[in-house]
């Protein structure tokens, strides 16, 4: 199976060539796609480096800071576009632990999106505060039961998708970022009458680096399942800025957000 893992980065230097070093001792044969937002501090630079380095590993360069969500829908076109048969979302800090990578890949023969769960038995957030858990799991709860989502772990990030299903989601209407893009990827898929699995992962907090989660984002993720729910989203208005693949790979309601954003970065 022709797999690319998608990996969005901004300011993530130290954690890139560690990373890519243990994907490719569990999956030596996958390609990496670093979807880079022009990171000051040199992420695209390296990121072009090991590229010349390696033949499996592939950049996009984008102009600036535009998100999680448009990044992984850049990725997703790449893949289609290349003929991949599977692609992954991925972190780049290592809250996904790269050892997963050989269990998506066994899964994704006999379904059409593997989903790597924290809450599902073997899957755990050993390093977060009581608060976290609750707010994660609570949110978890709303969107599952509100949009009658039939898995445990609808906000997760560490994914796979099978190409068809990429190309049946009419991508460029997709307008959420964060949490709201997992959760809307997630009820698209599973009302396309997709097969979705999970498999149990560990989710650590990052080694190096600061969070790019925002509470607008968190906020964003609540209220898509509420226009959602009662059939009031709005269309999407895909960005003017385009990509372009680097030659060698060929007190508030902000206020309030934030302190919900605050708690989940501890």
């Amino acid at each position: 199976m022709k797999t690319l893992i998608i990996i969005p980065t901004y300011n993530e230097i130290e954690n890139l060539r560690p990373l890519l070093d243990a994907i490719f001792s569990y999956v030596p044969g996958t390609d990496v796609l670093i979807v880079d937002d022009n990171s000051p501090d040199g992420t695209g630079k390296l990121a072009d480096e090991m590229c010349e380095q390696n033949a499996h590993v592939h950049v996009m360069h984008r102009a600036g800071k535009l998100g999680l969500g448009t990044a992984y829908i850049a990725g997703f076109k790449y893949a289609v576009e290349r003929g991949y048969d599977a692609a992954f979302e991925m972190d780049a800090d290592f809250s996904h632990d790269p050892r997963y990578l050989p269990d998506f890949l066994k899964k994704i023969e006999d379904a059409d999106l593997v989903i790597g769960s924290r809450y599902i038995p073997g899957g755990d957030t050993p390093n977060w505060s009581l608060l976290r858990r609750f707010i994660s799991s609570g949110g978890n709860l709303y969107a599952r039961l509100l949009l009658n989502l039939p898995i445990h772990d609808c906000t997760a990030g560490f994914r796979c998708y099978r190409r068809e299903v990429l190309e049946n989601l009419d991508l460029p209407s997709i307008h959420t970022q964060g949490y709201g893009f997992q959760v809307e990827m997630t009820y698209r898929v599973s009302k396309s009458g997709f097969k979705i699995v999970e498999t149990p992962i560990v989710f650590m907090d990052r080694r190096v680096g600061k969070s790019k989660m925002s509470g607008l984002i968190f906020f964003e993720g609540f209220l898509y399942v509420l226009k959602t729910r009662f059939g009031k989203t709005s269309a999407f208005t895909p960005s003017t800025t385009a990509p372009r693949s680097s030659s060698c790979a060929s007190e508030t309601v902000v206020e309030k957000v934030e302190e919900v954003s605050s708690v989940l970065r501890k």
